[in-house]
């Protein structure tokens, strides 16, 4: 058996700290938390943060502030409005799946419509999130 077996979707992993004393269970949370922010700048820079376009400062500002929204929107819907493999799925292949379905907005009675491809095959998990996005919001 090495390190690297996995047993029961799980893998070992180990830590190297310098840090005094303090609970293992404390040492690991603080672990955990760091990755998941390496994680989040890895999704940002999938986004577009890498490719800056102009050579002055203001442009890319823009630029980078555009792609923390645009990393913000997608985290923040696959957090409220998406299950299984879409709920952690990469910013490439959420882009693919879910953005680049054809559809069209309408508004009849005072209510928002979303008409979405019949034959796209994320339709069906699309319209879910759609309406868990909308009830978690929803107002009187």
């Amino acid at each position: 058996m090495s390190l690297f077996d996995q047993i029961n979707g799980l893998r070992h992993t180990a830590m190297i700290t310098n840090t005094v004393g303090g609970d293992i269970a404390e040492l690991e949370l603080r672990h955990r938390r760091h990755a998941r922010v390496e994680d989040r700048i890895r999704c940002w820079k999938a986004t577009g943060a890498v490719h800056q376009p102009a050579w002055d400062a203001g442009t890319n500002e823009a630029w980078l502030n555009t792609t923390l929204v645009a990393m913000t929107l997608i985290a923040w819907s696959q957090m409220i409005g998406f299950d299984g493999a879409l709920k952690i799925a990469e910013p490439a292949s959420f882009r693919t799946q879910v953005l680049h379905v054809a559809g069209q907005w309408a508004t009849r009675g005072r209510r928002l419509h979303l008409h979405l491809d019949r034959n796209w095959p994320h339709t069906p998990v699309i319209a879910a999130a759609f309406t868990r996005i909308r009830t978690a919001f929803a107002y009187p």
